[in-house]
């Protein structure tokens, strides 16, 4: 099953209902091929479909993270970010003097989540989020030319 499909069906599972609004905004996430903020998300609604609002955006947003269907992540850019939890888990490294992000796969906390478990009793939502530190290049002194442009280390 696809993740858009995926999505669907457990929203019809919980009973919810398959509005046209809350279609598109799931087409949307699910065509993105990086993590997008509710504006961009409304945006590219009101292209198809003029008359939505960003409340409902943001609501039906709130719904899908209470389902655990997407992720929301705050990448240090002043707004927050969404994306399918059904891609491919990963996490991010971001540094805080340039801002470039980088991809951190999810098996590398695998470690952390089940320490948490074991040792407290605390089963973590490592479902996405990011990291702040600082980079190579500007641990080196190289990044402080860089600073102020965006990700050129591959961000996702």
């Amino acid at each position: 099953m696809t993740p858009h499909a995926t999505v669907v069906e457990s929203l019809r599972q919980e009973g919810y209902r398959l509005t046209p609004q809350r279609m598109m905004i799931l087409d949307i996430i699910n065509d993105s091929v990086s993590h997008m903020s509710a504006e961009e998300i409304h945006q590219k609604v009101r292209e198809r479909y003029p008359f939505v609002n960003i409340s409902t955006v943001y609501r039906t947003l709130n719904l899908l993270k209470r389902l655990r269907l997407i992720s929301e992540t705050d990448l240090g850019e002043g707004y927050v970010r969404y994306e399918l939890l059904e891609r491919e888990r990963h996490h991010h490294l971001v540094c805080r003097r340039c801002g470039e992000s980088f991809a951190l796969e999810h098996d590398f906390l695998k470690p952390l989540q089940l320490r948490l478990l074991k040792k407290y009793g605390f089963a973590a939502d490592l479902d996405h989020f990011a990291i702040f530190g600082l980079c190579q290049r500007c641990r080196s002194g190289e990044g402080t030319a860089a600073a102020g442009k965006e990700g050129q280390h591959g961000a996702d």
